[in-house]
C-alpha cells in the first residue's frame, strides 16, 4: 500500500484520509469561510418564505437551491424567482428538468438502480436537460444544478463559445455521489463551481477532498430522510474550520419528500422551506456560541449566481 500512497502524494493528491484534521486555509473569493444554503425550495412562494423568515430571524440566506427541475416551473415562475433572487442578493440554484428518475427508466426504479434517478439517459436527455438551461438563463437564473458528469462537461464548454453566460454557477447534486478527492477533483476539472459532496462522510474524509480540491463544497448538515436522515448541527464550526470554503446546507429531518413539486403540496413545501431557515438560525447560533471568528460572507458576494431578471 505505501507504493500507492507514494504515487498520490507525488500527484499532489492526499495519500489518505486526513485524522490530523489539518486547519483550511482556502477561502470563498470574498475571504469568508463559510455560507448558508436552503435545499428544496419549490418555487416562488417558497423562495418568498425563505426570504421573509431569514428577514424574521435575523440571518441571511447566501443560496437556495430547487430540486423539483426548471421544466416543472412556469415562466413566471422563473421571472418571480429571479426578480426575488435578485432583491435578496441571494443566489437561485434550479436542478435541471429530466432526469433518469423521472423517464423510462426501470433500472432507476429498481432497489439496486437508484443511484442512476439523476444521471441523464441518452443524448436526447441531455440535450432537453440542457435547453432547460438555456430556458432559465433566459430569464435570468445564473446558477444550476446538474447530477452528470457529461452535462458537466457540455454546460462548461457551452460556457466556453459564449453560448451560456460565463458566469453562470454549476453547482454539483449530492446524486452525483462522487466520494473521494480524485473523483471529486475530476468534476472541478470538467467545471463545477460547487460540489455537494455525499452525507455521510467523515472529518478525516472531508478534510482530504478539501485538500485535493480548490472547490466549494456543499455539506448538508441535517440530512433529508431519504439521505441518511442525520443531524450534524454540532459538529458545524470543526466543518467551517475543516473544509472551508463551505456551504452549510440545511435540510429536514422527519419530513416527506416533495419532489417533483406543485400546487398540490405548496403550503407544505413553504412550511418546510421556513423550517429549513429555523434549523439555519439554530446552525448560526452555534456557530456564534463556538466558532465566533469563523468568517460568513455578506449579501451580495460577486461570486454568487444571482439573477440578472431582464428589467
Amino acid at each position: 500500500m505505501q507504493e500507492i500512497r507514494d504515487f498520490l502524494s507525488k500527484n499532489n493528491l492526499p495519500a489518505g484520509d486526513l485524522y490530523d484534521l489539518p486547519t483550511s486555509t482556502k477561502r470563498f473569493p470574498d475571504g469568508a469561510q463559510y455560507r448558508l444554503e436552503i435545499p428544496s425550495v419549490e418555487g416562488p412562494r417558497a423562495l418568498a418564505a425563505v426570504i421573509d423568515e431569514a428577514k424574521q430571524r435575523g440571518i441571511h440566506i447566501h443560496r437556495v437551491s430547487q430540486g423539483s427541475g426548471i421544466m416543472m416551473l412556469t415562466d413566471d415562475d422563473l421571472r418571480e424567482m429571479a426578480r426575488l433572487g435578485a432583491e435578496a442578493q441571494m443566489e437561485v440554484s434550479l436542478f435541471v428538468g429530466p432526469r433518469a428518475g423521472w423517464d423510462v427508466s426501470a433500472q432507476a426504479m429498481s432497489s439496486a438502480g437508484r443511484n442512476l434517478g439523476a444521471r441523464l439517459r441518452g443524448m436526447d436527455q441531455v440535450v432537453y436537460a440542457t435547453a432547460d438551461i438555456q430556458r432559465a438563463v433566459e430569464f435570468g437564473i445564473r446558477s444550476v444544478l446538474v447530477a452528470d458528469e457529461g452535462q458537466l462537461w457540455l454546460v462548461n464548454e457551452m460556457k466556453q463559445e459564449s453560448l451560456l453566460p460565463a458566469d453562470l454557477v454549476v453547482k454539483i447534486s449530492v446524486q452525483m455521489a462522487a466520494a473521494n478527492p480524485i473523483s471529486i477533483r475530476m468534476m472541478e476539472q470538467l467545471g463545477a463551481g460547487t460540489y455537494n459532496t455525499p452525507t455521510d462522510l467523515s472529518l478525516p474524509q472531508l478534510a482530504a477532498i478539501r485538500a485535493a480540491t480548490h472547490l466549494p463544497l456543499d455539506i448538508y448538515v441535517e440530512v433529508p430522510d431519504n439521505f441518511g436522515g442525520f443531524v450534524r448541527h454540532y459538529e458545524v464550526p470543526e466543518i467551517i474550520r475543516l473544509v472551508s470554503p463551505v456551504y452549510v446546507k440545511l435540510g429536514v429531518r422527519n419530513s416527506p419528500d416533495i419532489y417533483p413539486s406543485g400546487l398540490h403540496i405548496e403550503d407544505l413545501a413553504v412550511k418546510l422551506a421556513r423550517e429549513r431557515v429555523r434549523r439555519a438560525s439554530l446552525v448560526q447560533a452555534l456557530i456564534d456560541r463556538y466558532a465566533p471568528d469563523a468568517v460568513r460572507s455578506a449579501p451580495g458576494a460577486a461570486d454568487l449566481g444571482i439573477p440578472q431578471p431582464n428589467s
